[in-house]
Formats: C-alpha cells, structure tokens, sequence
C-alpha cells in the first residue's frame, strides 16, 4: 500500500513539473523579452504596416533602425507611392525628414520615450512591462500578449495583441485594436535582427534628407499639377457637427481650401498643395511629434498638421481636445462627406 501511494505522488509531482516546465508564466515570459529586445546594443528591421482606418486599406512599408541609447531611424514608404517620411532621432534632437520634398522639421521632443509605436520592439517589451492587467495566452506557435496602447491615439485605438514567436522570442506581428476590439492597425514584421549598431553619422539629418529625392525638374513637375488636387474630407462620425464654411482660394502657389465645422464641436481645416523650400535646413516645429501611420504629425494643445499625398494639411481648434484633433485627421478621406 506504501509503494503505491508513493508511486503515485510521484507520478502527481512528476506531471505537476511538466506541466510548469510546459506553460511559462507571463511574468517569465516577460522578462526574457525585455531581456532578448532590450540588452542588445540595438536592433534593425523590416515590417508591413496595414492600416485600415480610412476607406480603404493602406500599406506601408517600415524600416527601423535603433543603436542604443538614443539613435532612431524609422523610414515608412507607401506601397505604389515614391513619397517617403523619417523619423530620425539623433544627438542634435528630434527630426521629421521628407525627402521627396526637400523638407525637415526639427522637434523638441523626447519621442519615443512617452509614445509608444507598435513597430519599435523595445517599446513593445515596455507596453508589457507597463500594463498591470495585461493577458497572456498562447497558440500553437506564439504567445499572445493583450495590452494598452501607450500612444498619442490610445484613445481611438486603445489596445493591441503582441504576437511572439515560442522559438524565436521575436514578434510575428502585432495588432492594433479600437474600442470595439476590431483590427484597425497590424504591423508584420518580415525581418529582426537585433546586436546591430550604426555609425552616429549615419543617422546625421543631412544624409537621410538626400535619400530617395526626386529630380528638381520632376519634383516642380509633380508640384505643378494643379488638376491633380483633391479635398480631403473628414469622416469621423460626430452627431450634431456639420461644415458650415468651404471655400477654395487661388494663391501663387495654387488652391488653398478652407472648410469650417460648428455645432456640438467646432474646428477649421486648411489644406494646400506642399511646395518645396528653397534651402535644405531643418524648421523647428511647434508640438510634439505624433504617428498617425501614415504621416508624422506636429501637434499642440490647439492644432496639428502633417503632409500626406502632396498636400499639407492644418486642423485647428479652440475646444477640441488633442485626441480628437488626432480623430479628426485619422479619418481625413478624399471621399465626399454625406
């Protein structure tokens, strides 16, 4: 009777020891990815970023590149479109770089430390660590890890699932969720490989700003197409708010559209063919930079504007806050407003 029982706690403590062997805690499997994506002298990589915010979806792909402390390049380009933006954080600062248009804007900023982006894996091993109540669950080949945005939009988009590889320890794709717990964002990543650091040089403003620029006679071709601007239109879905003022007016430099809002919430929109500047040096911006996946916006307590397609766009407001500022220009759409 004693060898049986013995046997068979055995076998109980045996199977509970596999079974802890098998499922690691969120806690341990928190802190091996803060200690695989973090400890390494930096990173680089290449993902897909879908957005699915406006009418239709749009894509967008993501190179990163991160040397520890404090050097950042992120270079998005839009499938089908030659237009490119950076972010470019290096010792002289913050920098927005568009290179198709000649033009830098320098920010005093300490992005990305207080807004989190779902394609820096640093960040993502932070949003983890940061959020108390996050969840983790697994599938066949991931874990799944449910947490809070910590972004300038966290509001619209206020949650994200973190999809990591079981052998690799490296993100498969993260998923960037609103209220309604419904895909607005997925950011896949094609590509990581960490124990990478850069040159200082290498992230210098002037070197970045010379990549992918167009041709002079091109780019005043491009800017000279008058017939090929459109009015974006916003679509957020506000009850009681409706255009009260639109009016276009011809300038030196081509149309500038004016569109006022009133009602429950009131708030201009400007926006006009982008120009090139005639000098290379980069224009301190008021605001803090903020990541609307498609453009790298400037925003303050009362405006934001950003450059998207050829056109620069300027919302302004005395009531609305900053995170409807940022709902306003998510859902700008050349469709028609109905």
């Amino acid at each position: 009777m004693r060898s049986r029982i013995f046997s068979l706690l055995l076998v109980v403590v045996v199977a509970i020891v596999l079974v802890a062997c098998g499922t690691p805690s969120k806690e341990n499997v928190t802190k091996k990815l803060s200690d695989k994506w973090n400890d390494s002298k930096g990173y680089e990589l290449q993902a897909t970023m879908e957005i699915k915010t406006g009418s239709e979806p749009r894509l967008y792909d993501v190179d990163v590149w991160h040397t520890k402390p404090d050097f950042y390049r992120v270079h998005v380009t839009q499938n089908g479109k030659e237009e490119s933006q950076m972010i470019v954080r290096n010792e002289d600062g913050v920098f927005v770089v568009t290179p198709s248009l000649g033009k830098t804007y320098k920010f005093q900023s300490d992005w990305p430390a207080q807004n989190s982006q779902a394609y820096l894996i640093g960040a993502l091993s932070e949003d983890i660590k940061a959020d108390k109540n996050a969840t983790m669950t697994e599938e066949d080949d991931a874990f799944v890890f449910e947490t809070e945005t910590r972004n300038n939009h966290r509001k619209v988009l206020p949650s994200q699932k973190i999809y990591i590889n079981k052998k690799t320890w490296l993100p498969i794709y993260v998923s960037v969720l609103d209220e309604n717990k419904e895909e607005q964002i997925r950011i896949t990543f094609n590509k990581i490989t960490l124990g990478t650091a850069r040159d200082a040089k290498e992230y210098a403003v002037e070197l970045n700003n010379e990549e992918s620029k167009p041709a002079e006679d091109e780019a005043d071709d491009e800017a000279a197409k008058e017939d090929g601007f459109e009015t974006y239109y916003p679509t957020v879905n506000w009850q009681g708010v409706t255009l009260e003022i639109e009016e276009a007016i011809k300038t030196e430099n081509g149309t500038r559209s004016f569109m006022t809002f009133g009602g429950e919430k009131e708030f201009t929109i400007v926006q006009e063919r982008v120009q090139r500047p005639e000098h290379k040096l980069p224009v301190s911006i008021e605001g803090d930079p903020v990541d609307l996946g498609f453009a790298v916006a400037a925003i303050t307590d009362k405006s934001i504007r950003w450059e998207s397609d050829g056109i620069s766009f300027f919302i302004a407001s005395e009531t609305l806050t900053k995170d409807e500022l940022i709902d306003v220009a998510l859902s700008m759409s050349v469709d028609e407003m109905k």
